[in-house]
């Protein structure tokens, strides 16, 4: 793959710099350097000692990127929200894991699309996933088509501009919700269980903002921000504040209401595209099974 770029600034620069400058990375250098990338200035190969002067043109070539072995592929239809030669955007089912574990080798969204990758006869094939979701979440997931790709949206992850938003049907306390309102609360591990975590001062820093969307009989739908990471955040906070996730039998949700996953969909993604800094919004309508049980309670 390749990407260009001309430099523009008056004083010279150390064409290592300018890379750096762009996103690439010292492991990128690398793997340029030794499986068969290039590095052209004005159409001349250099290396990254170069120093660069006002209004040269500066192209990489990324070598391609083998499929992994261990990453088994399952010829299943994947549900495409976007897509371009950087970036894919799905809406994962729910039931369906992110990644394999290691006595789950296939059945997950990264076998799904590495099948897709291979249909398309795609020259990158590694799989990166950008955004993960659990298992019983639905909605919209996003992965890199390759590893420079990947590395510039973390950057985003990093610096909060990658922004993900949720919808949840609530039950419990939940006529205690305000119009809008944040947990702030810190997880940690439950020690008691091997996948659970619990709201405890010594854990990390955790917080969630939520707007109430619909009230009803016996259950609510909340829309949610994370503000921070934290392994099962949205659904330890609402069971912490008495207002579990229904379905979720893990925290307490009830099970009786229609649904027996827990009830969160991922419906709104927003970020900037990593080469061309367009601003991206992808939105999707609540899962069916969701939606039913909104509707009737």
């Amino acid at each position: 793959m390749k990407f260009e770029w001309t430099y523009n600034q008056a004083e010279p620069l150390l064409l290592r710099t300018f890379l750096k400058k762009q996103g690439i990375s010292k492991k990128l250098l690398a793997k340029i350097k030794f499986q068969g990338g290039k590095i052209y200035v004005n159409n001349h190969e250099q290396n990254v000692l170069f120093s660069l002067k006002s209004h040269d043109s500066v192209t990489v070539v990324i070598p391609d990127e083998k499929a992994h072995e261990t990453l088994l592929a399952d010829d299943v239809p994947i549900a495409i929200v976007y897509e371009d030669d950087h970036l894919l955007v799905v809406n994962k089912p729910a039931g369906i894991a992110s990644i394999p574990a290691q006595y789950h080798p296939r059945g997950t969204m990264a076998n799904r699309v590495k099948a897709y990758y291979v249909r398309q006869g795609y020259a990158n094939q590694v799989v990166h996933v950008v955004t993960r979701l659990d298992k019983d979440t639905s909605g919209l997931m996003l992965f890199a088509k390759h590893g420079f790709a990947h590395a510039k949206l973390d950057q985003e992850l990093r610096n909060k501009t990658l922004v993900k938003k949720y919808q949840a049907l609530v039950s419990g306390e939940f006529q205690q919700l305000q119009e809008h309102g944040e947990i702030n609360l810190p997880i940690t591990r439950d020690l008691t269980s091997l996948i659970k975590r619990k709201t405890d001062q010594s854990g990390q820093t955790a917080l969630t903002e939520y707007w109430l969307d619909v009230k009803g009989q016996q259950a609510a739908l909340v829309d949610i921000q994370l503000h921070t990471g934290r392994t099962h955040q949205i659904r330890v906070h609402f069971s912490a504040i008495g207002c579990p996730l229904l379905g979720d039998n893990l925290y307490g949700g009830r099970m009786d209401l229609g649904i027996t996953r827990q009830a969160l969909h991922c419906c709104a993604l927003t970020f900037r595209h990593p080469f061309n800094g367009e601003k991206l919004a992808f939105t999707l309508p609540l899962a069916a099974d969701m939606e039913i049980v909104a509707k009737e309670l």
